[in-house]
């Protein structure tokens, strides 16, 4: 060991003093230096050299085709495995750098394992599925429901293959009247997610359809996982059409589910829920028209009741009835007065009689004559006062039927005027305001009807 020199020698430098480590210094200082350089990272490698104490510990290498890693999983974190680890296992882990003091070796302390390439894209899925449910992309009130009879079905799936085939037949064994409309896209490999987003981009924007499937077969994550893509779940998030994610099996999930409207089991489960049974359908369409058929038949027997009750109504109310008991009225005075004058004439002949039978027995010729010219004189009279009555009754007569028909709707109607009855009710309209923007009139006139409809009213 060097000591420093006396300052009192002007001719000598200084030597600073070294600082000296002693070896666990040394390891302790490098352990706080890496792990607070790396505080958690990922690192993908496989398995070897791997022990099981009795402490529950877990000790191993993580090894590359250059390089190898010392790694320590201890018990509390291991027992949260998914996979049992094994030697030449391929795995993703998360962890932090360390230094193993007593010995000096650097190690990595491992908190997460998991099988590399489906973990891995596991744990991507995980971490899109989270960011897109903190942008409200699987919110429940987002979701819209499916059209209950569709005009038109797209399919956005492979043109090949079983699944399309399978979702064909079916939709034609439901529902064949219901045309469908496919969209081919790759449903795996690369690119594959950039052309489903397209693919629904398109159908979205030609609006030809009312709801889309969008469906594949069963299959890996790796194979299911354009279906993960940030950019299918975009593109399903802004598709104006109800669709339903018809991806894989029944166990399998994708992020397309979670962002479409609906998430059917199997693209055949999709096909079921976008049409209905026909025979269904049928069934509920031919209740309707019987009911239907009911209420028609029941509202036309009370129409043409009430129609026949307005006509006898109509028919004891008309002018025409009391004009006839006006005639037979005025026939009858003219029988009794005919009746009046006939006995009246026989009496005046019987007093004429009379008095014949006293001039021929007074025989006075003058009176005679007399009496013959005043009864030719009366006579006269008589048949001009018998004359002058019939007129005068006539003239009443015709004076009461031009009242009658002055007062008659017919006689109104000859004028130009109309009658307005509402439809289907048939009440007479007398205020404008009764009626509404719309409704149904009808407009009787002295010859013919017409039907018409309200557009403007105004009360004066």
């Amino acid at each position: 060991m060097m000591t420093a020199m006396s300052s009192d020698n002007p001719g000598m430098d200084i030597v600073p003093q070294k600082k000296i480590f002693t070896v666990s210094q040394l390891n302790c200082s490098v352990r706080l230096l890496i792990e607070g350089e790396f505080p958690s990272i990922w690192v993908s490698g496989e398995i070897s050299n791997l022990a099981r104490p009795s402490s529950g510990h877990l000790y191993f290498t993580l090894k590359d085709a250059d390089a190898q890693v010392r790694c320590a999983m201890f018990k509390g974190r291991n027992q949260l495995l998914r996979a049992n680890p094994a030697h030449g296992m391929q795995v993703l882990v998360r962890g932090r750098i360390s230094l193993y003091e007593p010995r000096g070796d650097y190690q990595l302390i491992v908190e997460h394992m998991e099988e590399a390439g489906d973990g891995a894209l596991r744990r991507a899925f995980e971490e899109l599925k989270a960011r897109l449910a903190t942008e409200g992309l699987f919110a429940a009130d987002t979701k819209r429901p499916l059209p209950a009879l569709p005009r038109q079905i797209g399919l956005i799936t492979s043109p090949t293959g079983a699944v399309i085939q399978d979702m064909l037949t079916i939709l034609r064994r439901r529902f064949p009247a219901i045309p469908v409309v496919l969209y081919p896209v790759p449903v795996q490999g690369k690119g594959a997610a950039r052309d489903i987003a397209r693919m629904i981009d398109l159908a979205g924007s030609r609006q030809e359809c009312d709801v889309l499937i969008l469906a594949r077969g069963g299959g890996s994550l790796e194979d299911l996982w354009a279906f993960n893509e940030e950019a299918v779940a975009r593109a399903i998030q802004r598709c104006p059409l109800p669709l339903v994610s018809a991806v894989g099996h029944e166990t399998d999930v994708t992020i397309a589910d979670f962002v479409a409207d609906l998430r059917a089991p199997t693209p055949s489960g999709a096909a079921e829920l976008v049409v209905p049974d026909r025979h269904s359908w049928l069934q509920t369409l031919t209740q309707i028209e019987h009911r239907l058929s009911r209420q028609i038949r029941h509202h036309l027997a009370g129409s043409a009741q009430r129609q026949r009750w307005l006509l006898g109504r109509l028919q004891r109310q008309h002018p025409g009835h009391r004009l006839q008991a006006q005639m037979q009225h005025l026939d009858q005075l003219e029988a009794r007065m005919v009746r009046s004058l006939q006995q009246t004439l026989r009496q005046r002949l019987a007093q004429l009689n009379t008095t014949a039978a006293g001039l021929q027995r007074h025989n006075p010729q003058h009176r005679i004559d007399n009496y013959h010219d005043r009864f030719s004189a009366l006579q006269r009279q008589l048949t001009l006062l018998v004359g002058q009555q019939l007129r005068t009754r006539r003239h009443q007569l015709s004076a009461l039927g031009r009242a009658l028909d002055a007062i008659s709707p017919l006689a109104t109607l000859g004028r130009g005027y109309a009658i307005v009855r509402t439809l289907p009710q048939r009440q007479i309209v007398r205020q404008a305001h009764t009626l509404h923007i719309g409704a149904a009139v009808e407009t009787q006139l002295a010859e013919g009807r017409f039907i018409s409809t309200v557009t403007a009213t105004h009360e004066s």
